[in-house]
């Protein structure tokens, strides 16, 4: 369960900029920008246990677990974002976004985040 006092990394969230005039077929992707869309308190804990974790460790894949409140800011990140650890400058590009209280009386409070650190931002 998470307590707001376990929420002590600032994590700074990146939309991927979007060139909406450009044709999409001269190859080169929009990148992220150089500040935060927006910075959020939260968690940042190693995924540990399963099969497919371990896999993916094997094949040098280093999952997290990201969580913060839930706002209309969070609520708004996707996995074509960034996120990242403001005072260490980690990087960890989101896979998945979900609820992980559904059901329960803490549903629509929390945000949990499974990153992938260490791979390379475009």
């Amino acid at each position: 369960m998470a307590v707001l006092g376990d929420l002590r990394y600032l994590i700074g969230f990146y939309q991927r900029n979007v060139a909406p005039d450009s044709p999409p077929d001269y190859g080169k992707q929009p990148g992220y920008p150089p500040t935060a869309t927006f910075t959020a308190w939260g968690n940042i804990s190693p995924r540990l246990g399963g099969e497919q974790v371990l896999a993916a460790r094997l094949t040098g894949h280093n999952l997290v677990n990201i969580v913060v409140r839930k706002s209309t800011l969070t609520a708004a990140v996707d996995t074509d974002w960034m996120a990242k650890d403001e005072h260490s400058g980690e990087i960890y590009n989101v896979r998945s976004v979900i609820d992980p209280y559904q059901g329960t009386n803490l549903h629509g409070m929390y945000l949990e985040m499974l990153c992938e650190k260490g791979v390379a931002a475009v």
